[in-house]
């Protein structure tokens, strides 16, 4: 059941378009993450002072998903006008002192 050699090259050539029309939508994709990263850190700096915006950067290495959480929050925060501009180091570690102590730690002890 071997199909002829032009609707090989037809299937081929379906394949070819397929895998292009994926990676412009790939390239796309991240073009519009890089540009909303962009306007994220653009806005940071506005509202951070920077050690303030040094301790963020320390902590998305420890924590990223936490500090990318805390991010948004923060831009949200800034955006409702509920925080001083700029915000500094020891405003940011009230607020990460008030977050982290909202989490509860569940230990189990084995007996």
């Amino acid at each position: 059941m071997s199909g002829s050699p032009d609707e090989i090259d037809l299937i081929k050539q379906r394949k070819l378009a397929e895998m292009r029309r994926r990676a412009v939508e790939e390239e796309q994709a991240e073009r519009m993450r890089q540009e909303a990263e962009a306007q994220k850190a653009n806005i940071l700096r506005a509202i951070l002072t920077p050690e303030a915006r040094s301790r963020l950067n320390n902590l998305k290495m420890v924590k990223p998903e936490f500090a990318e959480q805390f991010e948004i929050q923060l831009i949200q925060l800034a955006n409702e006008g509920r925080l001083p501009i700029p915000l500094t180091d020891e405003h940011l570690k009230q607020i990460l002192s008030q977050v982290q102590s909202r989490k509860r730690e569940i230990r189990i002890t084995r007996i």
